[in-house]
């Protein structure tokens, strides 16, 4: 199966350096309708044999404008949707109080073991990402699928593909809007692409 992981345009909480994990149903900016629309582009060549989506409004017009391309519904799986943040739902990380900020740092250094606050860790969140992807593996096995969701839901799962420990997650970023491509065979897996912007 070839797998399109495409992270959602861009939104406010983005631009003002918000977190928003699988709670905040924020809408795409201008910019990041914008984005869409080059991303349909971009994939409008593409032989796509399905579209899932996280089921969060930022992913799933962005899901949508990539559909409109491939006379193809968008299916919105749950278990696609960004990590639930809890208490840090919605604050900004400029003006986060000492507390939650010296949690997230040794959170980030200890590699997102801990969960978060009222929130999940990333082994939860990977446990239940990976299993929507394994419903896909089923499913499409020979076909090109496009998933669209969020910045640590793309991470979780490129990390299991590539049998990467999840504390790897500080050592890669993906933009809004970022593609990222995985080819994924009874031989092995590969990265095909990653964080492409290009378009």
């Amino acid at each position: 199966m070839k797998l399109i992981l495409v992270r959602h345009g861009e939104t406010l909480f983005n631009t003002e350096k918000r977190v928003q994990g699988g709670s905040s149903d924020t809408e795409l900016s201008r910019a990041g309708v914008e984005q869409a629309h080059r991303l349909a582009s971009f994939l409008k060549n593409e032989d796509i044999a399905a579209i899932i989506s996280s089921p969060l409004k930022r992913a799933g017009v962005t899901a949508e404008a990539i559909a409109s391309n491939h006379q193809l519904p968008v299916e919105f799986d749950n278990r696609l949707k960004e990590v639930e943040v809890g208490e840090l739902e919605g604050l900004s990380l400029h003006t986060m109080s000492t507390t939650f900020s010296q949690f997230l740092m040794q959170w980030w250094k200890e590699g997102g073991a801990q969960r978060l606050p009222g929130g999940e860790s990333l082994v939860e969140l990977q446990q239940r990402s990976w299993a929507a992807i394994e419903h896909l593996l089923v499913r499409q096995e020979h076909r090109v699928v496009v998933v669209v969701s969020h910045y640590f839901v793309i991470l979780v799962i490129i990390l299991k593909v590539l049998d990467l420990p999840l504390e790897y997650f500080t050592k890669f970023r993906v933009d809004t809007g970022g593609v990222s491509i995985l080819e994924i065979e009874n031989y092995g897996t590969r990265l095909l692409a990653f964080n492409d912007t290009s378009y």
